[in-house]
Formats: C-alpha cells, sequence, structure tokens
C-alpha cells in the first residue's frame, strides 16, 4: 500500500509539472516581446503549433471581423496549372457535421492563418504610426520573417494532402491563396446590399518535393 502511495505520488507530481511546463509556454508565447522571446521563439512555435496556440480574437478588444480561409492550386508534371480548390470548406463542413467530436483540421487552418499575420503589438503600432506619416516602415524582423515562412510552408502541405488527385501525373508546385471576408458592421447586418469586401493575397510557389 505504502508503495501504491508513492508510486502515485510521483504520477500527480510528474503530471503537474508537465502541466505547469505547458502553461510556461504557453504564457510566454502571449507575453510582449522581450529578449526571452525572442532567444525562444522557434522552440515555443514548434511546441504550441498548430494544436496548442493561443487565439484571442474572439474576445474584446480587438474580436474577430472577418471570415477567411485558403485556396490552392497545383502546377502538373506537363505543365498545367489547375483551378484553385477551396480548401477550407470541406474542413467547415467536416466540423459542423460532428458537433460533439469535431476533427480539428479547420482549427489547423485558422490558427496558422493568424501565425501567418501575426505580429507583436508595439511592432504593429509601430508600423501604423510609420504609416500615417507616409515614413518607412520598419521591416520584419528575423523572427516575424521564420514564423511567416513556417506558416507558408504548413498551408502549402496541408493543400496538397487535401487534393492528392489534383494532378493525373504528378504534382510539381503549390501554391495557396488567402482570402479575407470582412463582415458587414453589426448595425448593417440586415441589408441584402451589404456584402463586405473581400480581398486575397497569393502566396509562394512552393515545390512539391520540399514538401514532402
Amino acid at each position: 500500500m505504502t508503495q501504491h502511495v508513492a508510486t502515485r505520488r510521483v504520477v500527480l507530481l510528474v503530471g503537474a509539472a508537465l502541466l505547469g511546463f505547458h502553461f510556461l509556454i504557453a504564457s510566454l508565447s502571449q507575453a510582449p516581446l522581450s529578449p526571452m522571446k525572442l532567444r525562444y521563439y522557434d522552440a515555443i512555435t514548434t511546441y504550441l503549433h498548430p494544436y496548442f496556440t493561443q487565439n484571442w480574437m474572439l474576445f474584446a478588444p480587438d474580436p474577430l471581423t472577418d471570415d477567411r480561409g485558403i485556396l490552392a492550386r497545383a502546377r502538373c508534371g506537363n505543365g498545367n496549372v489547375t483551378p484553385y480548390y477551396d480548401v477550407t470548406t470541406p474542413a467547415i463542413k467536416s466540423a459542423q457535421k460532428s458537433r460533439f467530436f469535431p476533427p480539428r483540421t479547420a482549427r489547423l487552418i485558422s490558427s496558422t492563418l493568424q501565425q501567418l499575420t501575426q505580429s507583436d503589438p508595439v511592432l504593429s503600432r509601430i508600423r501604423e504610426t510609420e504609416k500615417e506619416k507616409k515614413s518607412p516602415v520598419l521591416p520584419l524582423l528575423p523572427i516575424e520573417r521564420t514564423s511567416r515562412d513556417e506558416a507558408t510552408r504548413f498551408l502549402a502541405q496541408f493543400s496538397m494532402t487535401q487534393m492528392p488527385q489534383v494532378c493525373t501525373d504528378r504534382v510539381v508546385s503549390i501554391q495557396v491563396r488567402v482570402y479575407y471576408h470582412e463582415m458587414p458592421p453589426w448595425s448593417q447586418r440586415h441589408k441584402p446590399v451589404t456584402a463586405g469586401k473581400v480581398s486575397a493575397m497569393d502566396l509562394d510557389w512552393l515545390k512539391a518535393k520540399d514538401l514532402r
């Protein structure tokens, strides 16, 4: 009995330590930009992405105000470029069909899109001020470029797995298009002519052999 109690205590201690480690990493990911965050950014991102990425955009003061997703197309071995394939909608429909145990596929897309565009709040304010003053805008820091390159690569990898039969021969490269549908203001939600603004951003073509 004594050995059983000791084993149980060890298990609880290990579990508490792992849980504490997780919350420490999650908290550090949301902390303001600092030398420690810059130093350990790659390790933090590797641990959290994509299942534990923190996303507070549903809450004030900056709630999510747009619908975003990705399309993808492929360049085949015969040189043909395929039409764009809607990668996001099937993932959302799959989640809606299973309310109690939904697949996390759609979350993979949304969290990676957040990583693609997110920036430290301080840097964002600096860039906005520079734009207003029409001054040279602060370029992306190495840590930001690395984060966006990783997001671009993941979106291309994921898209390739969702359209395996897109080419009759082989897929040579993949390009992802990110779209943003800005929702109309809440006060105008009942007006049928208010559809909101749609914008898109094409990411770089990536070779399929580098994504496997």
